[in-house]
């Protein structure tokens, strides 16, 4: 296995729209940037946030492409390459390996309902292409799935590429267990950072980190240092920006973005709906009496 060392600040970034509906490339290498140099550690790419279950193959390869490129080893882009058939994850996860990506993610097989076995089998056969890190992706809330520490273990026995996981399940107690097993654990949840990295993750991947990065990477880099004051006063101004997903999760992203970075990301790809002229304006509203700064 090739580089593990992933931890930290890791924004789940959102996959921006042109007013066609197609992928805007310009947008998206410009969110890159404003991550990478508000000092995070990774970025999670095309995962819920990115719509990627929303997106077909060729955008989702296309989206690997560019944030490679764009990175250019600056920062550890971990690809999100799953899909509701092995055939087609493995394709995803084979072809972002080639375009120089750290590490891999991936969500369990969904709608069809599987045992252990197959979900192993699945988890083997996407991660064997490559030797990169690979993560898996605990959503039980989207996948119907959870990653229980038993089925962590069978998929840690026969996958060597496993690394860790994302943990975006409520059962917060398997956080420590899951890292006792060895495995890098990410916690899924902006909101519960410093008590996950107490309770033995090593980092943090979710959708509000990509649109305010810089109050979380001011966060993690106090915890680093054992300033846990201050880690404690950072993430009470992080938790602020949480808040601002009352308005919609995917469509919160993008409009605050779009409005800190002067581009347009577009809207979010159907059946997600756009927010409404008037919540746009009160999301903006609340963004600005939160001192975020906009792009006029």
């Amino acid at each position: 296995m090739t580089n593990t060392n992933i931890e930290g600040i890791i924004p789940a970034i959102p996959t921006p729209m042109t007013p066609e509906g197609g992928i805007n490339e310009t947008a998206l290498r410009a969110i890159i940037e404003f991550n990478i140099q508000a000092g995070v550690n990774g970025m999670w790419v095309a995962g819920g946030a990115g719509e990627s279950v929303l997106l077909d193959d060729d955008e989702n390869m296309r989206i690997a492409e560019i944030a490679s490129e764009q990175s250019r080893g600056r920062a550890n882009i971990i690809m999100h390459v799953g899909a509701a058939t092995t055939t087609r994850a493995t394709k995803l996860a084979e072809h972002a390996a080639k375009q120089g990506v750290q590490a891999l993610c991936c969500v369990p097989p969904f709608f069809y309902t599987q045992d252990d076995d197959g979900v192993v089998e699945h988890y083997q056969a996407v991660a064997s292409v490559s030797d990169l890190p690979f993560f898996i992706y605990n959503l039980p809330d989207a996948t119907g799935i959870e990653i229980t520490t038993d089925l962590a273990h069978k998929i840690q026995d026969r996958t060597p590429q496993l690394a860790g996981l994302k943990h975006s399940a409520l059962a917060f107690e398997d956080i420590r267990l899951f890292a006792n097993m060895g495995l890098i654990v990410l916690n899924g949840f902006g909101q519960l950072m410093l008590p996950a990295l107490v309770a033995g993750a090593a980092g943090c991947v979710d959708g509000p980190l990509s649109i305010a990065p810089e109050r979380w990477v001011y966060a993690w880099n106090a915890y680093q240092a054992g300033d846990m004051d201050k880690a404690k006063k950072a993430e009470k101004s992080a938790l602020e920006v949480v808040d601002l997903l009352d308005f919609g999760y995917i469509q919160t992203l993008k409009a605050v973005l779009s409005a800190r970075l002067g581009v347009d990301c577009g809207m979010p790809r159907p059946p997600n709906l756009p927010l409404s002229p008037e919540q746009n304006k009160a999301l903006l509203c609340k963004v600005d009496s939160l001192g975020l700064k906009m792009v006029n």
